[in-house]
């Protein structure tokens, strides 16, 4: 009992102490709102939309606050008032299974709390992003999206639930090797066919239609000796008018994804060069070094789990009168979160420098100038932070800030594209 009270305020400390110090960075990152503009990017906002972009940064910046201090005042009284053993009691009120009663657990607090915050996410959308001119989606779209989201969860978040308590009742605390198998073959197929299987569940993707852009493509890729016979632009536009691109899969899944809104803001030229970045991530095995580490780190977390999940004082912790592994589930993973900040900083400082190494590959097999003009036009049309706070961006960037990323750019560049 005393482990359990131990416990129980070191994750109000933990829980406190996140807070506290995503507050002073946010306010640190807020405090260079004012800050004069980086020489490189003088010509990214006029004087009026400059303003504008202060506006939207402080505005997310209050926005941000009251719903993170919303977010911790619930989470602290749901581990103050006992309501995590008031959801125990439902769920074992309906069942004697572990494997069903955590379904039951997981999907209240779940489904709870996404009710719960769904007004500030509407809000974000229909207020926030609306006002600055980012909204395209309906109310329809918005509800429709959650529908789909909550769905998601139950089939694949319930499923892996029930291997996992599975694997626990069957292999005891060898279960983490198995669970570790699992999660490792299934992290690998979504990489390959996520854009072919859950995509389609949110967004139209198209083939690229033939003409002078498909061609500029087609030509880089197999200047550079990338195979790329799929192409798909997605409609991105019908929920934001912010734009973007990525790569996905391996071998014959490997496709490129442009949205709408990035062919529509940019030039042609300035869509290759920013598909040869995001080649670059490929040729340099980003992709692959980012999937072997989180599987590295999912196995680290679930050996660490398995040396937990049989003590009651975990579960106690919580306020759950009675331990199973469901409520040690719960307290493992708020007392691993510090753990789980310090991995993030290490794959975000990668993140960053492999963002770099992209950007070099892009200035060597294209050209620096159209994916220079790239990233300002982005950055222009999402209205994004152009004196990020360094300790904001150490903590939370996974990208380096884009003054950052144009002084490299420009470093022993040549102007001439390709």
């Amino acid at each position: 009992m005393v482990e359990s009270t131990i416990l129980f305020y070191l994750i109000i400390a933990i829980l406190m102490l996140q807070f506290i110090v995503e507050t002073v960075l946010d306010y640190l990152n807020a405090k260079r709102f004012q800050d004069s503009v980086p020489q490189e990017l003088q010509d990214v906002f006029d004087t009026e939309e400059y303003k504008k972009s202060q506006d939207y940064k402080r505005t997310n910046y209050r926005f941000g606050l009251l719903t993170s201090t919303f977010s911790l005042a619930l989470t602290l009284a749901f581990l103050i008032f006992g309501g995590f053993e008031w959801v125990d009691t439902i769920a074992r009120s309906f069942t004697d299974s572990p494997i069903v009663m955590a379904l039951i657990f997981f999907g209240i607090i779940m489904i709870g709390s996404d009710i719960l915050t769904t007004p500030f996410s509407y809000y974000q959308t229909f207020v926030i992003e609306e006002k600055f001119g980012f909204n395209k989606s309906t109310k329809k779209l918005f509800f429709l999206d959650k529908f789909k989201g909550w769905l998601m969860t139950a089939v694949l978040g319930g499923g892996i639930l029930t291997l996992v308590i599975w694997f626990f009742q069957w292999a005891g605390d060898n279960f983490w090797i198995y669970t570790w198998i699992v999660v490792a073959v299934f992290t690998i197929f979504m990489n390959m066919f996520y854009s072919r299987l859950i995509v389609p569940l949110f967004n139209k993707q198209t083939p690229l239609e033939e003409g002078q852009l498909k061609e500029k493509i087609e030509n880089y890729a197999k200047k550079v000796g990338f195979e790329l016979k799929k192409i798909f632009v997605i409609d991105g536009s019908k929920r934001s008018t912010k734009a973007n691109a990525y790569f996905s899969g391996f071998g014959r899944e490997k496709r490129v994804t442009l949205y709408d809104t990035l062919i529509k803001d940019l030039e042609e030229d300035e869509i290759v060069a920013v598909l040869a970045h995001e080649v670059g991530h490929y040729k340099r095995k980003h992709i692959i070094f980012n999937l072997t580490a989180s599987i590295l780190l999912t196995g680290l977390t679930l050996y660490i789990l398995s040396i937990f999940i049989n003590n009651p004082e975990v579960s106690l912790a919580i306020g759950v009168s009675r331990p199973s592994f469901h409520a040690a589930l719960v307290g493992f993973g708020i007392l691993y979160s510090p753990i789980s900040e310090i991995t993030g900083l290490v794959m975000n400082y990668m993140s960053r420098k492999f963002e770099f190494q992209a950007d070099d590959y892009a200035k060597t097999t294209f050209s620096a100038i159209p994916l220079i003009t790239s990233l300002k036009k982005l950055s222009k049309n999402s209205l994004s932070n152009l004196t990020p706070h360094p300790s904001y961006v150490f903590v939370h960037y996974s990208h380096p800030p884009l003054a950052d990323r144009i002084r490299n750019l420009k470093l022993n560049s040549s102007s001439n594209s390709n």
